[in-house]
């Protein structure tokens, strides 16, 4: 393995066949040292050679084990503080804007982008991988986004629910909707073909709570197995023909061409902060941020999003 060599957290996740969330935790861990370049993490080819000797068990005499060399936190375990990365899970851009104002809010911290699913992100929350996450999850039978999932999957933990903004979700359709889609209903029309969102995404869930509500089998949906793993992925689809309707948010629509979006729903999009020793240092700068009007203002300038209640506290235990 050559010295100078070095790679991205892409890359270690696909060499050590883990997830990248994973990657991420081993570095707040500190078992994999990594340095910035630009907006990109990378880990040298030695550290993750010494790494995995030590995950082998074999000594290595060039790289010595720090003095007390941690085992894996448990579930909802305080992180150090310190010039350690805060991982911020979703895939919308306003997670993009609110790394950048945390970077500059917090220069001992590094926000690190992982774009995962609602519930991948929850998730990955419990097991102590993640710190700050973005979820759009509907109980679609009380209408309520996020609470109801959060308190299942978080039980016994202290953590904290912040609006983050409003946006429409609905249809993506080819331009001009040449079949004449108009709502959930029509999903259900034969030879229609769909294309799906991963599961435990916020654009599946919403799938599947409307074709429940409705009474609508999702195995008789042609192409509720064709799977992209985000919204850009699923309105290129469409547009490409591959498909003719997909569900997801009304930015990516405006993203793509040869694609129109029929809104259906107005969806919540909130945070999820665990509250330990370490993560009081920076909620304040976060619930700062957040109700900021410089941040207010690059949100302001996207189209499609609601910001009336950004930074509003939703639930605190």
């Amino acid at each position: 393995m050559a010295s100078d060599e070095s790679y991205t957290t892409e890359e270690i996740a696909k060499l050590l066949k883990i997830s990248k969330l994973t990657v991420y935790d081993l570095i707040k861990k500190g078992e994999l040292p990594s340095y910035r370049v630009g907006k990109q993490m990378r880990i040298d080819a030695a550290d993750l050679d010494a790494y995995k000797q030590r995950a082998k068990g074999i000594a290595f005499a060039e790289r010595p084990l720090p003095a007390a060399e941690a085992a894996p936190p448990p579930a909802f375990a305080a992180r150090p503080a310190g010039a350690r990365p805060l991982v911020i899970t979703g895939q919308d851009v306003s997670l993009d804007i609110l790394a950048k104002h945390l970077e500059q809010r917090l220069p001992e911290s590094r926000p690190l982008r992982a774009h995962v699913g609602s519930m991948d992100s929850l998730i990955a929350m419990y097991k102590g991988e993640a710190d700050i996450v973005s979820t759009h999850l509907l109980e679609g039978e009380t209408g309520r986004y996020n609470l109801p999932y959060i308190r299942k999957l978080l039980v016994g933990a202290s953590y904290l629910v912040v609006h983050l903004l409003a946006r429409k979700a609905g249809l993506y359709v080819a331009r001009g909707n040449p079949l004449g889609l108009r709502g959930w209903v029509d999903l259900g029309r034969p030879g229609l073909r769909l294309v799906n969102r991963e599961r435990g995404s916020g654009a599946r869930v919403l799938l599947d709570e409307q074709l429940l509500l409705r009474g609508m089998k999702p195995g008789r949906l042609l192409g509720y197995d064709l799977v992209r793993t985000n919204h850009l992925g699923v309105a290129a689809e469409v547009a490409a023909g591959g498909a003719d309707v997909g569900v997801g948010s009304e930015k990516a629509a405006s993203l793509v061409e040869g694609v129109d979006f029929i809104p259906l729903i107005d969806e919540q999009y909130d945070l999820v902060v665990l509250k330990h020793a370490a993560s009081r240092v920076w909620i304040p700068e976060l619930l700062g941020i957040l109700r900021s009007d410089a941040f207010k203002r690059e949100l302001q300038a996207i189209a499609g999003y609601d910001l009336s209640r950004t930074g509003e506290v939703l639930h605190e235990t």
